[in-house]
C-alpha cells in the first residue's frame, strides 16, 4: 500500500512531509520501537550524524494545517535516525518518531518523571511502564504528551525490582 504522506525535498535542503491527518489522530506504537528509536537515535547524536531540518504539515478533517519544523540540530539528528529505521514517510514511522521527540520534551522539564529512567554515559534506561504509556497515549494537537494524562496514566503503583 503507498504511503499516504507526501515527502519532498526542497530546493534549501528542508525535508518537507505532507500529512493527511493531525498528530492527534497518530497510531500507537509497540514499545520495543519506541526504545529501538531511542537507541538509534542516541548513536546518531553520538556520531554526529546531523540530519536535514524536516517541515511537517499536517492537514485537519476541516482542511486547516499545523506546521511543526524540526530544525533544531539534536531535533533533526534524532529524526534522521528514526527515518532511517522506521520512515518517517508513513504513518508508523512518524508516529515513532513524533512519540520519542514528544518523550524526549517531557523528559527535560517534568521533575515528578525522574524516577522513571535514568540517563548515563551508556545510555538511558526507561521504566517499561514510561515506555508503554508514551507508546500508547495518543499525542495532542501539538504532538506533545498531556502531561497530565501521562501522569494519569503512570500513577499506578509500579512493583518494587522492576526495572526498564
Amino acid at each position: 500500500m503507498a504511503s499516504p504522506i507526501r515527502v519532498a525535498r526542497a530546493p534549501d535542503g528542508v525535508l518537507a512531509y505532507a500529512i493527511p491527518l493531525p498528530p492527534e489522530s497518530l497510531p500507537p506504537v509497540v514499545p520495543r520501537e519506541l526504545e529501538s528509536a531511542w537507541e538509534h537515535a542516541r548513536a546518531a547524536a553520538a556520531a554526529e550524524r546531523w540530519g536535514a531540518p524536516r517541515r511537517l504539515l499536517f492537514r485537519r478533517a476541516d482542511g486547516s494545517a499545523m506546521e511543526m519544523l524540526l530544525a533544531d540540530a539534536d531535533a533533526a539528528c534524532w529524526a534522521e535516525a528514526v527515518d532511517a529505521v522506521h520512515d518517517l514517510g508513513t504513518v508508523a514511522g512518524l508516529s515513532v518518531c513524533l512519540r520519542l521527540l514528544a518523550l524526549i520534551e517531557l523528559m527535560t522539564r517534568a521533575q515528578w518523571m525522574r524516577g522513571l529512567f535514568t540517563l548515563g554515559s551508556e545510555g538511558a534506561e526507561l521504566h517499561p511502564a514510561l515506555l508503554r504509556a508514551a507508546a500508547t497515549l495518543p499525542l495532542d494537537a501539538a504532538a506533545r504528551f498531556d502531561e497530565t494524562g501521562l501522569r494519569r496514566l503512570l500513577s499506578r503503583p509500579i512493583p518494587s525490582g522492576v526495572s526498564a
